[in-house]
């Protein structure tokens, strides 16, 4: 199964009052484990970038001005992401910029079917829990001492190894139910059959010596040369 993990970083919070997508990092998995096959790109937001958004991922706007617009890099961008389900940290957010991305050169929005949101799945696993990435990181013993400002590909990078985590680890193929084609109806097979199966009465089985045996015992230890057991009597 393929999934693309990806991160925005952006202008601000809402694409709605002007704010806008300044850079994208995806991840390829398949099966849970990482292709090594990425998409990373910036773009110039055509507008300035406030000092506290650049505060939080570093990129300023003259680091940006000379970037591709995202409508010239749409193509690029959407053949990575083919269709795939699409997981992101708090996924609405990121949908909704690149979205407004898409609307604003003309194209279909992502339908929001393939989003898959790691907070609404860590909600449910850990219930009054931090859910920020930082904190997901800390509890799954993620390393994320290299992320010292926020950046679309590293912390793709570092939601990939947590989706993994939060969905069964490395080892999630070794379960029997999912592991082979055609064992989804084995595990109901055997419970049925097992109940329907009349075991037969066996007599318990002796357990103690019997004066044969006692005996042979004894014949077999008068016959033992210097045994360790008598050099502490």
């Amino acid at each position: 199964m393929r999934e693309i993990i990806f991160d925005t970083e952006t202008t601000g919070f809402d694409p709605k009052t002007g704010d806008r997508l300044v850079e994208i990092g995806c991840i390829e998995l398949v099966d849970r484990r990482e292709t090594g096959q990425t998409f990373h790109a910036y773009f110039n937001p055509e507008r300035d970038m406030p000092a506290a958004a650049e505060a939080v991922h570093g990129l300023s706007i003259q680091f940006l001005s000379d970037k591709p617009l995202f409508a010239e890099r749409i193509d690029d961008l959407m053949e990575f992401l083919g269709d795939a389900p699409l997981v992101a940290h708090n996924a609405a957010f990121d949908f909704g910029f690149v979205n407004a991305e898409l609307a604003r050169a003309g194209r279909p929005a992502l339908d929001m079917a393939r989003m898959c949101c790691t907070v609404q799945m860590a909600r449910k696993l850990h219930p009054g829990a931090k859910h920020s990435l930082d904190a997901l990181c800390t509890r799954y013993g993620i390393d994320r001492s290299h992320r010292v400002k926020h950046g679309a590909l590293l912390d793709a990078e570092l939601l990939a190894h947590l989706y993994i985590e939060m969905t069964g680890g490395r080892q999630i193929g070794l379960g029997l139910a999912s592991s082979a084609p055609g064992t989804e109806a084995l595990a109901p097979t055997i419970s049925q059959a097992a109940r329907g199966h009349v075991r037969p009465f066996r007599e318990p089985r002796p357990h103690m010596a019997s004066a044969a045996d006692l005996a042979r015992h004894a014949e077999f230890v008068a016959g033992l040369n210097q045994p360790l057991w008598l050099d502490t009597v």
